[in-house]
């Protein structure tokens, strides 16, 4: 359709509308309102790739991808339970764990914390959580009584390394049974530790996680040797845990539950697909609003130019060269549009991190605190096919703009027109 008469008018047209004053002005604000819409919802979609990736492998990186946790009784034999999930080619690995709440205490000062059994070495090779010690190290785990805490808990409680902290626990459920009094009044365990470790990741984990060593965890809940409350997963991709988690019970003798992180922190990612959702679709509808300024470009044109039409027309130029020739001319604007916002667009979102960070710095404020969220920066990924989608969406609506003043300027009638002049 787009002939080489067609350019060659679609340009003159848009060379000779700079020189207009009004007309060149709305010629500009279509272009730059398609540029803004571009480059904003580039550096959108950028910035919700950056909060998935953060969510997949900071999050994540100490979160359980998935769990199996016995029903009634424990699991038993975790060893050779171990070793069967670790065969499976989705299951990076595996390791058991005994997990259940209970109190800490140091003095007056009381904290409410979940206290996780583990095996020192597997534990590590699903959970970052060693990497993230700020005081002691993680296989101080391994001696007697000994207790690894989060940040918030040790401010809460204002203890340190080598500091000693009382535990309450409840009583093994194996000790109730039969005893009603009990159950309806139990009386909590209490257990000294010492504390060996401290970690410091962001957000809630530090003010509820405590970590103690797997026997210690047996001891104290009642579990023989070879026993454990359930096994960790950590599998290679994240976002196909659920059915990774399903695949793997089904290999397994006993009853268990199921359990993966889209249940504990599967908001999250919601509300980052949700964000992402509305984002779009309010700044389609910028990009709308924009292009649809090049429909009062271009009717203006065609009122300028309707002598320069009925011409063309006597000349024996087609409908379709004349259309043709008006749809390129609001074309440019979008093209032009379009690639002012994609090149501002990639050059914001690849520094976007550094830009917010200047820009903290220069206003002395923290836009995300590691205390209430998983990180205290604003990560960005920019991704191909998110500018490619950004670019057909912007050009399909600049296009479809077109079409009505184009067509407008093929029912030029040259009798009328050229009778007047």
């Amino acid at each position: 359709m787009l002939k080489p008469l067609s350019i060659f008018i679609g340009l003159r047209y848009v060379r000779s509308r700079q020189s207009e004053g009004f007309s060149s002005f709305i010629s500009a604000s279509s272009t730059f309102g398609i540029a803004i819409g571009v480059m904003v919802l580039i550096v959108g979609l950028s910035a919700m790739n950056g909060f998935e990736k953060a969510l997949a492998k900071h999050l994540l990186s100490i979160v359980p991808h998935g769990e199996i946790v016995g029903v009634n009784e424990p699991i038993d034999d975790w060893h050779q339970n171990v070793a069967r999930i670790q065969r499976h080619q989705q299951v990076v690995a595996a390791a058991p764990f005994i997990k259940t709440q209970a109190m800490m205490q140091n003095s007056d000062q009381l904290k409410g914390v979940e206290i996780r059994g583990v095996d020192i070495s597997l534990e590590q090779q699903v959970s970052a959580i060693s990497t993230y010690m700020t005081a002691g190290k993680w296989q101080d785990l391994a001696q007697k009584n000994s207790v690894i805490i989060g940040a918030g808990i040790a401010r809460k409680l204002s203890v340190k390394v080598g500091d000693n902290v009382q535990l309450l626990l409840p009583p093994p459920s194996r000790s109730q049974a039969g005893n009603s009094a009990v159950k309806q009044f139990p009386i909590p365990m209490k257990q000294q530790a010492r504390v060996v470790g401290v970690f410091k990741f962001g957000g809630t984990v530090d003010d509820t996680q405590a970590f103690i060593n797997l026997a210690m965890a047996s001891k104290l809940l009642d579990y023989k040797q070879g026993e454990a409350q359930g096994i960790r997963l950590k599998v290679n991709d994240v976002f196909s845990a659920p059915q990774i988690v399903r695949n793997v019970m089904f290999n397994l003798d006993s009853y268990v539950y199921m359990l993966d992180w889209t249940r504990s922190h599967g908001h999250l990612f919601n509300d980052i697909q949700l964000v992402r959702l509305v984002m779009l679709i309010a700044l389609v509808l910028v990009i709308a609003v924009a292009s649809f300024n090049i429909v009062s470009t271009l009717i203006m044109a065609v009122n300028e130019k309707k002598s320069d039409i009925a011409i063309l027309k006597t000349m024996g130029a087609k409908p379709s060269t004349i259309m043709a020739s008006f749809m390129f001319q609001g074309l440019i604007n979008g093209i032009l549009g379009c690639f002012i916002g994609t090149c501002f667009g990639i050059l914001i979102s690849l520094n976007l991190t550094e830009i917010i960070q200047t820009i903290e710095s220069m206003l002395s404020v923290q836009f995300l605190s590691a205390d209430v969220y998983f990180i205290d920066y604003l990560p960005t990924v920019l991704r191909e096919e998110d500018v490619i989608t950004t670019v057909i969406i912007a050009l399909i609506m600049s296009l479809l703009a077109t079409i009505y003043p184009a067509w407008r300027a093929t029912k030029v009638e040259p009798a009328q027109v050229l009778g007047q002049t």
